[in-house]
């Protein structure tokens, strides 16, 4: 393995590592496994300028290098983290089994962000796996997380997928990528799992003490802080969720190895965004309960955050029974953080400035009838945002002119004038969203002919998906039928 020394400020890098100073009971010190032709596919300009790297160098073929893990800048310090998880409710251990932190990296404006290689090759945690990753997946997530960006919604992002000139075995012989995410942190419920599992009371208040400082430094001198901090992580998943449900996004695999205690989205594997409007609609190939469907995100985030509380039992009261009792009470919290972030934003939607008693059974009605009318989650809100109720049968019926004379009047007793209302409707409901056709076709022509044209047309798109542009208009079409049963894949 090579280390760039002399050409590390040509880069742009800045790394200082602070988890490495824990134990190596977090983590086990491993580098990426070198390949064989590394070549770079995709690099975010915008991105990369944010974080105050050099984008010319990195872009050369000296980024295809480091971008594999074939080269490690000076200062990143490779780990592999530890973790464990309940995933589809049982607990098991985990670990980066294929992933590898070289660093954290400090941008110009005092940031720091963690820079991972996914798809780096077989660690300690690997449990079998060939730790590798396929050119399609990688892309995918490139897609979807700098998608939710765009949104607005917290997430990681992707800063370049590489390929490696190797072959991976799936159902069949793949090209070889490894993507490069960059995190506000990579602790998640299942690290705090890991160390209440195997680790000791010591440990544990050391993570929570490294946490605390690193993402909510404000209270870490409060006396009561371990339960702030479980308050804190409550409160940014319930607002995350709610985001996820106001776009008709679908995780599809909320493991508590996937929730981050920074409150970032994370792991895009069999995710995908709903067309038409199902509470009940997964699309994860592994799923078959359904158990992290549409419309059971919130619970199973308060099942989650659960058992993020059971870990912070012993830090957060000395007698157990009163521990779990304030640990309840503060996950209960969620559902009230949640309703008044899913009502307010479901409010913008519908153009509503205010509040009303009313509101909520105006948003109900609506939902049922799309669910009835199979009515496209995205579309539905687009066509009401500017005014064009054509192409779903939702718009024909009765029961939708009813409603909307009722919606109507409410939007009448606030004092916005029309142009406002238009405003807040279209700054809160997309033009285009990453529709499942529009990421295979971008992937098909990317993975299959190596044309990277479309997922970039794309991307520039989903950029900005607010401003109801021209260029956006081809990719708010309805996807084919043939998509009302799309399946995704997990990609491992």
């Amino acid at each position: 393995m090579n280390i760039i020394k002399d050409e590390n400020q040509n880069m742009g890098w800045n790394f200082d590592n602070s988890y490495i100073e824990l134990t190596d009971k977090f983590y086990t010190r491993e580098n990426p496994v070198t390949v064989e032709s590394p070549k770079l596919t995709i690099f975010n300009r915008a991105l990369g300028r944010s974080l105050g790297l050099n984008i010319e160098v990195l872009e050369s073929n000296l980024g295809g290098e480091v971008f594999t893990g074939n080269l490690i800048p000076q200062g990143a310090e490779p780990i592999s983290q530890a973790y464990a998880g309940h995933q589809f409710g049982y607990f098991t251990m985990l670990g980066d089994g294929r992933a590898s932190l070289i660093g954290e990296h400090i941008t110009p404006r005092g940031e720091r962000y963690d820079i991972q290689l996914k798809g780096s090759g077989r660690t300690r945690y690997s449990r079998g796996g060939d730790g590798r990753a396929a050119l399609g997946p990688m892309l995918r997530e490139y897609i979807i997380s700098e998608s939710l960006y765009g949104l607005g919604i917290p997430t990681t992002r992707s800063l370049a997928v590489a390929t490696t000139g190797e072959r991976v075995a799936r159902e069949d012989y793949l090209t070889g990528a490894i993507l490069t995410r960059v995190a506000s942190s990579h602790i998640r419920v299942g690290t705090f799992q890991f160390i209440s599992a195997y680790g000791s009371r010591d440990e544990l208040r050391l993570l929570a003490e490294y946490t605390l400082q690193r993402h909510f430094p404000n209270i870490i001198e409060e006396e009561n802080r371990y339960l702030l901090l479980l308050k804190e992580v409550v409160t940014r998943q319930a607002e995350l969720i709610a985001k996820w449900q106001i776009v008709g996004f679908i995780h599809g695999v909320m493991n508590t190895d996937n929730m981050t205690i920074s409150g970032e989205s994370i792991d895009f594997g069999p995710c995908a965004f709903m067309d038409i409007y199902d509470p009940k609609t997964v699309f994860s190939s592994i799923d078959r309960q359904g158990r992290y469907a549409y419309g059971n995100q919130a619970d199973i985030a308060v099942w989650n955050l659960s058992r993020f509380a059971d870990t912070l039992l012993p830090l957060i009261h000395d007698d157990q029974e009163k521990a779990i009792e304030i640990a309840r009470e503060q996950v209960s919290e969620f559902y009230n953080i949640y309703n008044d972030s899913w009502l307010n934003g479901m409010r913008a939607k519908l153009g509503l400035f205010d509040k009303d008693v009313e509101d909520k059974d105006i948003i109900d009605e609506l939902l049922n009838m799309m669910e009835k009318y199979r009515a496209d989650f995205t579309n539905t809100f687009r066509g009401l945002t500017i005014d064009e109720l054509k192409g779903m049968e939702l718009f024909k019926t009765d029961e939708f002119m009813n409603w909307k004379s009722k919606w109507e009047n409410r939007l009448n007793k606030q004092g916005q004038t029309k142009e406002e209302v238009i405003q807040l409707m279209k700054e809160n409901n997309p033009s285009v969203i990453p529709r499942n056709h529009r990421v295979e076709e971008a992937l098909a022509a990317a993975v299959d002919k190596g044309d990277l044209s479309l997922m970039k047309k794309f991307l520039s798109v989903l950029e900005k998906p607010y401003e109801y542009t021209v260029k956006q208009e081809e990719y708010a079409n309805l996807p084919p039928k043939s998509y009302e049963s799309y399946t995704t894949f997990c990609g491992t």
